[in-house]
C-alpha cells in the first residue's frame, strides 16, 4: 500500500483511509465528492477496507491534490487521512471498540427487562421520566455519530444508513416524549423509549461485529505488514576509512537503507531488506513468500551466483551479511502488499452494480416509510392508537432497510477470497480478474519457465568407451569458465556427481560453434561443439547418428566432445555425445491433468522449435493431434492466437506466462497469470501473480475464483431477499423497531460470516 501519494511517470495514485462510512450510500457520496476535485481521473472507495484509491490525471501533482481530496472528504462528512502501512500492522484486541456497545447495553437493560417480565406474568414498568433519563444518553450521546452522518448526507442531497437510523429512532423517541407530555398526571402511559434505545445499541453492536469480521478478512495483509522489521543493522566504515575492511554496526530505520548498503542479519532475526548474500551461510525460512515449510540453505558457492535474501524471511542460526539490492518500498514484500491492496481497493464489476442500486435505495426506503406512515394513520384514524402504530411501522421500515448487508456483500467476499489466495501463494492484483477467472474454460501456457524449469539440463551423455565420468569431468573443466547456459548445465551435472574439475589452459571460443582447450598435464586438444561444427572439421559421426537422431527427435540440443592428439594432422575423434533439454516443473503434468478433469481445455504456446515443443507437450499430457501445442511463436503470434480463441465468444481465456515476451499475451487474455519467478513486466501485465512459480497454483487460483464468486452471489441473494422481505413485513406491521434493529444487525454480521467461510477450506491444491 502506498503511503500518501505514489508517483508514476505520467500519472499518480493516492491511497487514503476514510473513517465513518456505514453503507454503500456513503461510498457513492464520497466517490462523487472526490471526483469533483480538479485533477482526479478516477476514484474507487472500498467500504469493507475503509479505503479510497484515487487515480490522478496525467502530470497532476499528487502532493498538492492530496490536501484538496482530504478536504473534499471532510466536507462530505467523513474523516480522511493518507493511508499508511502501519495502519495494517495494527493488531486489534478482541474487545477493542466495545465500550460504547457495553454502555448502551447497560442503559437498555432496565428498559427491556420489564418487557421480558411481562412474558412471565410480572407486571411492572419503570416510570416514564426514568425511561427518558435512560434512553436520552443512548439517543443523543451514543447515537451522535448517526446524527452527524445524517446531517452531512442530507446537506449533500443524498441518503445513507445514518439517515434511516437517525430519523427512525428520533421519531420513536419524540413520539414517546409527546405521549408522556400529553398523558394525565399520575397515569401510566405506554411509551417507546426502549425501541429507540435498543435500535441504536443493536446498530452499534452490529457495527462492532462487522469491524471484527473485517479485521479477520484483512488478516493476510496485516500479517504481511508485520513481517517487515522496523530497523536494520547497517555496516559502515569505521572512522575515516572508506574501505569495507573496517566496519562498525549501527541501527537505522529500514526506510533509510540504500541500494548497495551492507547490513548484518543476526540469528533468528527477520531479514530487513532484499539483497544478495556476501558473507556467511545460514538456513532461511521463506515460507511467508514461497509457502514451502522447509528452510532453504543460503551459501556462496564457487560457481553459482550469490544467493538472494528476501525481506521478511526468518534467518536461521548463522550470522550473515547481505548487500541491499532494493529499497524498502520496492522489496518483494512491499510488492506483495501492493498487489493485495490493489486487489482489495479496486472494485469488482458486481460491486459497481450494487453501488448503482444502493444510490437509489435510501430514497426509495424513505418513500416506503412515508407511505407506510400515511396509510397506517389513515387506516387507524378511527382508533386512538392509529398515529402511534403508523409511526412505529414507519420506524421499523427505516431501521430494517439499512443497506449494510447489501454494501458489504461483495467486498467482504472479495477480501476473504484474496486473503485466502495470498495464503496459498496466489496474489490477486485485479478483482475483475478474480471475478472473471471462474468463467475460464481454456488455459494457455507459455512453455519455457512456466511449465518447464526454464534452463537447460544435461539429459543425455553417452560414450563408446564406458569412461562416462572421466569424460564428463573433462567436459565440465573446459566449460567451467563459460557463462553459456549449456556450459553451466554440464558443470552442474559434474558437480552433482561429485567430480573434481581440472585446471585447463589455452581455452579458446569459436563464437556460435564451440570451445577448444587442453587439460594441464595433457598435451591433447579437446573440442566441444555442435555436430555440424565438428563434422566440418572432419569428425566421423556415423557411430553416433542413431543416438543423435533420437535425442533430436525428443527436442534436445546436441553437442559432442572430441579430441585431437598433440602434433596430429588427423581429424578429431569423437569421445562423447551429449543432449540438453529443459525439464518439466514439478507438478506441471498434474496441473494439465487436473485442468482437463475440470473440463478446461489446455494449450501450450512456445517460441521453441516444433520438435522440442511437441516432445515437451507429449510429456506433459497435451493432445498433439488436437492442436494443443503451438510452436515457433513470436510475441505478436501469441496475441493473435489468443485473439482467435476469444473471437468466437466460445472461450474465456486465461494466459499463464513468466517472461517479457509473454507480457502482451498476458494483457490480451481475459485473465493473465504471471509466475513470480519471471519478469516484473509480466507481473505488471497480469491480474494474478503465482508467487511460487508452481503451475499447480493455476488450479488453485481458478478454484478460489469459483468459491469467491459463489460467496458473492450468496451474499447478494440473501441481502436482497432480506431487504425485500424485511421491508414488506415492517410495512405490514409484523416487525417492531427492536426486532427490525436486531434483524438489521444480524444481516450484516451474517454476510461477513458467510464470506469468512472461504477461509475454512484453504487447501493449496484442490
Amino acid at each position: 500500500m502506498t503511503s500518501g501519494a505514489t508517483a508514476a511517470p505520467h500519472t499518480a495514485t493516492i491511497d487514503i483511509t476514510v473513517l465513518g462510512m456505514t453503507c454503500s450510500a456513503c461510498v457513492t457520496r464520497i466517490e462523487r465528492s472526490i471526483a469533483k476535485v480538479a485533477g482526479v481521473r478516477q476514484v474507487s472507495v472500498n467500504l469493507a477496507l475503509a479505503q479510497a484509491r484515487i487515480q490522478l490525471a496525467p502530470h497532476a501533482n499528487p502532493n498538492e491534490l492530496l490536501a484538496h481530496i482530504l478536504r473534499a472528504v471532510r466536507h462530505a462528512g467523513y474523516e480522511a487521512r493518507p493511508a499508511k502501512p502501519a495502519d495494517l500492522a495494527h493488531t486489534y484486541r478482541p474487545w477493542e471498540g466495545f465500550a460504547p456497545v457495553a454502555i448502551g447495553i447497560a442503559l437498555c437493560l432496565p428498559l427491556v427487562l420489564p418487557m421480558l417480565g411481562s412474558v412471565l406474568g410480572l407486571e411492572w414498568m419503570l416510570p416514564a421520566w426514568l425511561q427518558l433519563c435512560l434512553a436520552t444518553p443512548v439517543q443523543f450521546w451514543l447515537g451522535a455519530q448517526f446524527y452527524r452522518g445524517a446531517w452531512h448526507a442530507l446537506r449533500a442531497g443524498t441518503g445513507n444508513m445514518d439517515v434511516l437510523v437517525a430519523m427512525g429512532t428520533t421519531a420513536a423517541w419524540a413520539l414517546s416524549v409527546w405521549l408522556w407530555w400529553r398523558a394525565p398526571s399520575g397515569a401510566m402511559v405506554h411509551v417507546y423509549f426502549e425501541s429507540a434505545a435498543v435500535v441504536i445499541t443493536l446498530v452499534l453492536l452490529g457495527k462492532w461485529l462487522e469491524l471484527r469480521t473485517k479485521n479477520a478478512t484483512t488478516q493476510a495483509i496485516r500479517a504481511l505488514a508485520r513481517l517487515q522489521p522496523d530497523v536494520a543493522h547497517l555496516l559502515r566504515p569505521a572512522g575515516t576509512d572508506a574501505t569495507r575492511g573496517a566496519l562498525h554496526e549501527i541501527e537505522v530505520p529500514i526506510a533509510e537503507l540504500l541500494v548497495g548498503d551492507w547490513i548484518r542479519i543476526k540469528p533468528g532475526e527477520r531479514i530487513a531488506a532484499d539483497g544478495v548474500l556476501i558473507e556467511g551461510h545460514t538456513q532461511v525460512d521463506e515460507s511467508m513468500l514461497t509457502g514451502e515449510p522447509l528452510p532453504v540453505h543460503k551459501a556462496i558457492g564457487p560457481t553459482t551466483p550469490r544467493p538472494t535474501l528476501t525481506a521478511g524471511a526468518i534467518n536461521g542460526d548463522g550470522s550473515v551479511v547481505l548487500e541491499v539490492t532494493h529499497l524498502a518500498c520496492d522489496s518483494v514484500l512491499a510488492r506483495m502488499m501492493n498487489l493485495m491492496m490493489d486487489a482489495q481497493a479496486n472494485k469488482a464489476p458486481l460491486q459497481r452494480l450494487v453501488d448503482r442500486v444502493s444510490a437509489v435505495f435510501v430514497p426509495f426506503v424513505l418513500m416506503v416509510a412515508l407511505a407506510t406512515f400515511l396509510f397506517g394513520w389513515r387506516m387507524g384514524a378511527d382508533s386512538g392508537i392509529g398515529l402511534e402504530q403508523a409511526l412505529l411501522h414507519a420506524v421499523a421500515v427505516m431501521v430494517i432497510a439499512c443497506p449494510c448487508a447489501l454494501g458489504l456483500a461483495t467486498p467482504a467476499a472479495l477480501m476473504a477470497g484474496t486473503g485466502v489466495a495470498a495464503q496459498m501463494g496466489v496474489l490477486i492484483k485485479d478483482t475483475a480478474a478474480l471475478e472473471c477467472a471462474h468463467k475460464v474454460n481454456i488455459v494457455v501456457f507459455d512453455k519455457t519457465g512456466t511449465l518447464t524449469q526454464g534452463r537447460p539440463e544435461l539429459t543425455f551423455f553417452t560414450t563408446k568407451t564406458g569412461q562416462d565420468d572421466v569424460l564428463l569431468g573433462i567436459t565440465a573443466s573446459l566449460q567451467a569458465a563459460s557463462s553459456h547456459p549449456l556450459a553451466q548445465a554440464v558443470v552442474r551435472a559434474a558437480t552433482a556427481k561429485g567430480l573434481a574439475l581440472q585446471a585447463v589452459e589455452q581455452v579458446q571460443t569459436a563464437p556460435g560453434q564451440g570451445v577448444t582447450g587442453t587439460i594441464c598435464g595433457d598435451s591433447a586438444t579437446y573440442l566441444i561443439g555442435s555436430p555440424a561444427w565438428l563434422a566440418g572439421l572432419g569428425c566421423a559421426l556415423s557411430d553416433w547418428t542413431s543416438d543423435l537422431a533420437g535425442w533430436e527427435a525428443a527436442g534436445a540440443t546436441l553437442a559432442l566432445l572430441a579430441v585431437r592428439p598433440a602434433d596430429s594432422a588427423a581429424p578429431p575423434q569423437v569421445l562423447a555425445a551429449m543432449g540438453f533439454a529443459d525439464r518439466p516443473k514439478v507438478g506441471a503434468q498434474a496441473t494439465i491433468a487436473a485442468l482437463k478433469a475440470m473440463g478446461i481445455t489446455t494449450v501450450m504456446m512456445s517460441g521453441d522449435n516444433l520438435g522440442a515443443a511437441t516432445a515437451m507437450g507429449q510429456t506433459l499430457g497435451f493432445d498433439i493431434q488436437a492442436g494443443e501445442v503451438m510452436a515457433n511463436l513470436l510475441p505478436h503470434d501469441k496475441i493473435a492466437a489468443i485473439a482467435s480463441l476469444q473471437a468466437g465468444g466460445q472461450y474465456v481465456v486465461a494466459m499463464v506466462g513468466d517472461g517479457i515476451n509473454d507480457a502482451p499475451a498476458l494483457a490480451a487474455a481475459d485473465v493473465g497469470m504471471a509466475m513470480s519467478n519471471g519478469t516484473d513486466v509480466a507481473m505488471q501485465a497480469a491480474g494474478i501473480t503465482l508467487m511460487r512459480g508452481d503451475p499447480r497454483l493455476v488450479v488453485s487460483a481458478l478454484s478460489i475464483s469459483s468459491r469467491t464468486v459463489a460467496k458473492i452471489r450468496q451474499n447478494l441473494f440473501w441481502a436482497f431477499v432480506y431487504n425485500i422481505v424485511g421491508i414488506a413485513l415492517a410495512a405490514m406491521g409484523y416487525l417492531s423497531p427492536m426486532v427490525a434493529g436486531a434483524a438489521m444487525a444480524f444481516s450484516s454480521v451474517s454476510v461477513m460470516a458467510n464470506a469468512l467461510l472461504l477461509k475454512a477450506n484453504n487447501k493449496p491444491w484442490p
